[in-house]
C-alpha cells in the first residue's frame, strides 16, 4: 500500500499536524523529513531502513555525506534534508543552553556536546563570560591536534581582553570518545592558568568533551 493510501490519521505528516511532533516515532519523524520513499518503498519503510542501516538517529547524524550516498536511491537532495534537520536541532539546543549561566562543567557539556559530538578532529573552544557567567562570545581557537604552539595564551586571551570578559572557560573534544586528559592537555592548561592570573581574567575550567561524558579540570582540582 502506498503512503497516500494509508488512513489519514496514520500518515506521519498529517499525524504530526494533528497530534504534535512528540507523538511520532523516530522512523515517522525521519519520514516527514524525507517526504518520499526510494526504490519502490514507502517513505516510512525507507526511514526504517536507514535507521537499521546506521543504528538509529545518532548513527545517521554521524554518517558522512559519502556514506549516505552509498544508499541506493538516496540522492543529494534527501541527504541535504537529513543533514539540515540535524543541524537545526543542534542549533536549537545550543541557543537554549546559551541563555544559561555557565556555572558548572555540566552546563558547558550540555552547550557544546551537540556541536562537538561525532567530529573526527579535535576542536578547541574558548567561552568568554561576563560577571554573571553568561556567554559573551564563543571562540573557535583551533581545529586539529592540540599543541602548545597552536594553543598559545595570546590566541586564547586576546579576544577575552577585547570583549572585556570577566572569565573564560576552555573546552575541547576527544574524537576517541574518552575525555581523559592527555599530558599535553594538562600542560596546556597549566600554561594558560598562569597567563590568566597575570591578566586577571579568571580561568574557570577546562572541559574535555567525550562520547556522552566529560572531564572537568576544575572538578578534579587540576585547575
Amino acid at each position: 500500500m502506498k503512503l497516500k493510501e494509508w488512513p489519514e490519521a496514520e500518515r506521519p505528516r498529517e499525524r504530526l499536524i494533528k497530534e504534535g511532533a512528540q507523538s511520532l516515532s523516530d522512523a515517522q519523524l525521519l519520514a516527514v523529513v524525507l517526504r518520499t520513499g526510494i526504490n519502490g518503498k514507502t517513505v516510512v519503510e525507507t526511514a526504517i531502513e536507514l535507521l537499521n542501516k546506521f543504528g538509529g538517529l545518532k548513527g545517521i547524524e554521524d554518517a558522512s555525506v559519502n556514506e549516505l550516498q552509498h544508499i541506493a536511491g538516496l540522492g543529494i537532495a534527501k541527504i541535504a534534508q537529513i543533514k539540515a534537520s540535524f543541524e537545526l536541532g543542534r542549533r536549537v539546543l545550543s541557543h537554549a543552553e546559551k541563555e544559561k549561566n555557565f556555572n558548572s562543567a555540566n552546563a558547558v557539556y550540555n552547550y557544546l556536546y551537540p556541536k562537538l559530538s561525532g567530529l573526527k578532529k579535535e576542536v578547541f573552544i574558548t567561552l568568554l563570560l561576563d560577571t554573571k557567567l553568561k556567554l559573551i562570545k564563543e571562540i573557535k581557537v583551533s581545529e586539529g591536534i592540540l599543541t602548545q604552539t597552536i594553543i598559545h595564551p595570546r590566541e586564547i586571551f586576546k579576544e577575552a581582553v577585547k570583549h572585556s570578559a570577566y572569565a573564560v572557560i576552555l573546552a575541547h573534544n576527544h574524537p576517541s570518545g574518552d575525555p581523559t586528559p592527555s599530558e599535553q592537555d594538562l600542560d596546556i592548561t597549566k600554561k594558560l592558568k598562569k597567563a590568566s592570573e597575570i591578566l586577571e581574567i579568571s580561568l574557570l575550567d577546562h572541559v574535555i568533551i567525550g562520547n556522552g561524558r566529560y572531564f572537568s579540570m576544575k572538578e578534579k582540582n587540576l585547575i
